[in-house]
């Protein structure tokens, strides 16, 4: 996918519903970090594409100093403005990522992780997806 010529908001629109499908899958194979990660990125997709859209921008609450950039100000601009109800614990989820990106974490109980992210993809209307409407997964990724 390049995403680049699908532009400022298709692109990370659709980035965020390939990566929830592979984070999901990453995550039921047993590679945890792999798939948080992934999740991360699908979640930092969605939120780039709902600010990036015209109409969607005009319902969010930036004030002087917001750097969009960040992820963390990001949601944390979301939430301000109503998009996102609040609920996940995305500096948690920031920290579990960072863990994810050093260590393998065989054992960790990831479902409360996903069914958040999940709420969040369905506030932002990234889900629900028909999967079979994707393009088809590419056997050599991780």
């Amino acid at each position: 996918m390049d995403e680049k010529a699908l532009g400022s908001v298709k692109g990370p629109f659709q980035r965020a519903r390939l990566h929830m499908r592979s984070g999901k899958r990453r995550l039921r194979e047993g590679k945890i970090s792999a798939g948080i990660v992934t999740l991360y990125d699908a979640l930092l997709g969605a939120m780039e594409s709902y600010v990036n859209s015209p109409e969607n921008r005009r319902h969010i609450v930036i004030t002087a100093g917001d750097d969009l950039r960040s992820d963390k100000t990001l949601y944390a601009v979301l939430v301000r403005s109503g998009i996102l109800d609040g609920a996940f614990d995305f500096e948690a989820f920031s920290r579990l990522t960072e863990t994810a990106l050093e260590e393998e974490m065989p054992s960790y109980d990831y479902h409360d992780v996903l069914n958040g992210i999940e709420q969040i993809m369905a506030q932002l209307g990234v889900m629900p997806f028909d999967e079979s409407k994707l393009p088809p997964e590419d056997p050599s990724t991780f």
